[in-house]
């Protein structure tokens, strides 16, 4: 059991942020499987490992955790789904691709769907230029892993990146990339066409877009596709790509907390996420994390990107987004955790971000629905939940980085008990040393679980309940 830890207090206090939690449930209620991870395909087998029959369980719990009772829904795919290929008979792969798929590849994603009762979505080559490629791997897919655990495949991964996104580099170092610059949305509808000619019958989902423009043509999709029931983006606030530091998309941590990464960043879908619904399709943002090109040390790993991670997780839900899958690579600067297998022993370091999809998970369950919050603008964010069990779950966020912040929080009903599930770090800045309910993975999980914590309690004083937030951190009121 790990002590709360030691946050210095600002020498000047701010003023209380007043609050009130409104009655009237507002959007549809949670759904099941809203929060998933997305994968790689050439990093799987760090995580699960190479024996089917000895699945990482410490990666199994950690999973489990985020989707209690539920079935999980994995993405399997990002650029390595453009540069992976199962190898044909007598054939050469294209040039940019790098990873060839094995039959225990296969049974080793079998084996950890069926330990994790997954879904998976799996992406198919396009970069490629063969829709032979595409179709050889589904098959593959289909009869190795078997339908019961595939969600749907998407084919290719960002494609409205391929004229401008580098697919590889030659041995004398120059750029090549996977479609000419006229490449363009005509152009992706006509490849979709070959491909789905050339691949067994399966269900389509996508098209697993890096913009949100190609949206607007959502008919011309729907057209091609009749059957689809989810369109996938993908989302990135930040760049640790080339970016001028005077961008807003340059990853600094005063970034990541602004707005604009979090409720700015869902705000600015919610065209294209009513658009797609008003087609009776669901929308899924199937690749997500802080700070894209793999992350930035300083950035993407520190406590900032949990408390990105949990506002932006709530206003991804609040703005109608159905599904979320947070993306994790090994040694990328956002990975959720670290898995280590030595001596037949499984461990794993659990990083910041992971701790707060952990609270959101707790604080938003499956028929919850969001209370509206009356609050001003700042550093302190307050959202609410009514669930179904009964109790009205609060979560305050100060991103103040220095600090200290009072929330006075009136909520339906209040006077009664509550208690304080507190998510804290030593600074924004810190890389370890993360809490959740005064409990930590410490350095070394074998086991995924935390132990359950005796939480504080609080009383609401005349209907108000008044909590001080040190800097960078936020807390769980449960009434």
């Amino acid at each position: 059991m790990a002590g709360a830890p030691a946050v210095a207090r600002a020498q000047t206090p701010e003023p209380p942020v007043v609050a009130s939690v409104g009655t009237t449930p507002q959007g549809q209620p949670m759904g099941q499987s809203f929060l998933g991870v997305s994968l790689e395909y050439n990093a799987l087998h760090i995580y699960t490992g190479r024996d089917p029959r000895h699945v990482d369980p410490v990666l199994i719990q950690l999973l489990r955790n985020l989707d209690p009772g539920q079935t999980p829904v994995v993405r399997i795919g990002g650029n390595s789904a453009d540069f992976s290929w199962w190898p044909i008979k007598g054939t050469l792969p294209p040039v940019g691709v790098r990873y060839a798929l094995t039959n225990g590849w296969v049974r080793m994603t079998r084996a950890f769907a069926a330990k994790l009762r997954a879904k998976l979505i799996m992406g198919l080559n396009l970069a490629g230029g063969r829709p032979a490629i595409a179709a050889a791997e589904a098959r593959a897919f289909l009869s190795g892993i078997n339908r019961q655990y595939l969600d749907g495949f998407e084919i290719g991964n960002e494609p409205d990146l391929y004229p401008t996104s580098v697919w590889y580099h030659d041995r004398k170092g120059r750029q090549f990339f996977a479609r000419p610059p006229t490449y363009d949305f005509t152009s992706y509808l006509l490849d979709v066409a070959r491909w789905r000619s050339a691949l067994p019958p399966l269900t389509f989902i996508g098209p697993a877009l890096a913009q949100l423009t190609w949206l607007d043509n959502i008919d011309q999709i729907r057209a091609a596709e009749p059957g689809l029931p989810m369109v996938t983006v993908h989302r990135y606030p930040l760049r640790a790509c080339p970016t001028p530091a005077t961008s807003p998309q340059f990853a600094t941590i005063p970034n990541l907390l602004s707005d604009t990464s979090g409720t700015g960043m869902a705000d600015r879908m919610v065209p294209f996420i009513s658009l797609v619904h008003s087609r009776g399709i669901l929308f899924r943002v199937d690749e997500l994390n802080s700070v894209s090109c793999s992350g930035k040390r300083g950035v993407s790993d520190t406590f900032a990107s949990a408390l990105w991670m949990l506002d932006t997780l709530f206003a991804l839900a609040q703005v109608g987004v159905d599904s979320v899958n947070v993306h994790t690579l090994p040694g990328a600067g956002y990975e959720l955790f670290t898995i280590s297998h030595k001596k037949n022993v499984w461990s794993a370091f659990v990083h910041p971000e992971y701790y707060a999809m952990l609270m959101f998970a707790q604080a938003f369950p499956p028929g919850a629905h969001l209370l509206p919050v009356s609050e001003p603008a700042g550093p302190v964010k307050i959202w609410a939940t009514q669930a179904p069990d009964g109790h009205t779950r609060v979560v305050i966020i100060n991103k103040d980085p220095t600090n200290v912040q009072t929330a006075q929080v009136t909520v339906p009903g209040s006077g009664g008990p509550a208690t304080l599930d507190w998510l804290r770090a030593p600074s924004v800045l810190a890389t370890s040393g993360v809490t959740l309910g005064s409990q930590s993975f410490g350095s070394a999980t074998r086991s995924g679980l935390l132990q359950p914590a005796e939480l504080p309690p609080i009383t609401a004083a005349g209907g108000t309940y008044s909590v001080e937030l040190p800097p960078a951190s936020a807390v769980m009121l449960t009434q």
